[in-house]
């Protein structure tokens, strides 16, 4: 069965409802029933409704990605592994692979939408500036 290459609102409407859940345009259209992400894009820039449907999707989206940065953290479960005698000890395979689940997650939230997510860079100058002029810089 080809792909669908027509607009539908139902199609439109699947798309939106998942990259509101925070999953990735490419992973939607890996599936069998969806057009090609190639599709969808032209989508978006033919038809204005679809394309902010898209982007307030997306914006939604960000943020479960956000909160499951959150959930990765607050889960303790496997943090620590017992050894035969039932010794304690921490589970650092398991926290690196956690540490870098929500890093990358932090890290593409900062691609996707720097004005939210990225680091805030301080432009603004504060303070004052001094200016000494000796004689020597009078023929300045």
């Amino acid at each position: 069965m080809a792909r669908p290459s027509q607009f539908t609102q139902e199609i439109a409407d699947e798309i939106c409802d998942r990259i509101s859940k925070g999953e990735p345009l490419a992973a939607i259209c890996r599936d069998e029933h969806m057009p090609s992400d190639r599709t969808v894009r032209n989508w978006q820039k033919s038809n204005e409704a679809f394309s902010s449907a898209i982007a307030g999707a997306r914006e939604t989206g960000f943020d479960v990605i956000a909160a499951e940065c959150l959930d990765i953290a607050d889960e303790t479960g496997r943090d620590t592994i017992y050894g035969k005698e039932g010794e304690e000890r921490p589970n650092t395979e398991w926290i690196s692979r956690s540490k870098l689940r929500i890093e990358t997650r932090l890290k593409l939230l900062a691609k996707w939408d720097p004005k939210r997510y990225g680091d805030k860079l301080d432009l603004n100058h504060s303070g004052g500036i001094s200016i000494n002029i000796t004689p020597d810089d009078a023929e300045l």
